[in-house]
């Protein structure tokens, strides 16, 4: 029991540093007028202290899987959302298919050269 209390508050600290990152980035954003979203921001900022190991992976590593294991539930708002403004689809359906289909592609072309990429130059 003790444990699962433990994991639970290393978790929920983790997910806050990964939150305070977003804060970040939105403050800057915000501040600096960037026209970037602040949350990509936080990102940024995120990976580049990563990258200077100035935070290491160790002390986010069990709140973001936390938040990749209950990725899908974040996705309902957005769901939610276009169910509520169908008619703004209606009569685009042949125009949004090659359109998301396209973009798919382009993002997992694109995340696969990333990702081979990253895994070669670390060997």
């Amino acid at each position: 029991m003790r444990l699962i209390s433990y994991n639970v508050l290393i978790t929920t600290i983790q997910i806050g540093l990964l939150f305070g990152f977003y804060l970040g980035g939105v403050y800057l954003q915000t501040v600096l007028s960037l026209p970037v979203p602040g949350s990509i921001v936080g990102m940024i900022l995120l990976l580049i202290m990563l990258y200077l190991k100035w935070v290491p992976i160790g002390w986010i590593e069990k709140g973001a899987n936390s938040l990749l294991n209950h990725l899908p539930l974040l996705f309902i708002p957005v769901t939610v959302g276009i169910m509520q403004h169908l008619d703004f689809f209606s009569g685009k359906s042949l125009l949004l298919i090659p359109i998301v289909l396209l973009s798919t592609w382009i993002v997992m072309g694109i995340t696969g050269w990333l990702g081979q990429y990253l895994a070669n130059r670390r060997e």
